[in-house]
């Protein structure tokens, strides 16, 4: 896995969404969270990391940061909406790269090895509106984790 070391994507530029959250908030745009966030835009959208993963992939491209700092980044990303969490049953938690062309998804999630997989369904989301719909509530948004043991782990 090889990390972008100088992205000029629209994410980090001057002026850019990132640098903008962490201002307004009084935060600045330090080398460790864009070494973080970049992580994710590198992997892309799918594919979720717990913070342990992060740090070791960050150590596999010479990139030194603590693991409190990962934590304490990964927590700030999900509350700007850079990152979403999810929040496994066995323990830990699983980030992935907040993505609007599929806000609404779900995974399969082994419970033996945490092997985690997106899974699409409009049944699930219709579903989902009519219970909110019915009690008043209003939709923020639909996931479902189902808990399964993968192939390899069978």
């Amino acid at each position: 896995m090889e990390i972008n070391k100088s992205s000029n994507n629209e994410i980090y530029r001057f002026g850019g969404p990132l640098q903008i959250g962490l201002h307004q908030d009084g935060k600045r745009l330090t080398p460790q969270r864009k070494k973080i966030l970049g992580l994710f835009e590198d992997k892309g959208s799918g594919n979720h990391l717990s913070a342990e993963d992060v740090h070791h992939l960050l150590a596999q491209a010479d990139t030194r940061v603590s693991l409190a700092t990962i934590y304490r980044t990964l927590k700030l990303l999900v509350q700007m909406g850079f990152l979403h969490e999810l929040e496994l049953s066995e323990g830990g938690n699983r980030f992935e790269l907040s993505s609007q062309d599929h806000p609404d998804h779900h995974h399969l999630v082994c419970i033996k090895c945490g092997r985690t997989e997106e899974f699409e369904n409009e049944h699930v989301l219709q579903t989902g509106r009519l219970a909110a719909e019915r009690i008043g509530f209003k939709l923020i948004e639909s996931t479902l984790n189902v808990r399964a043991i993968c192939p390899d782990c069978q």
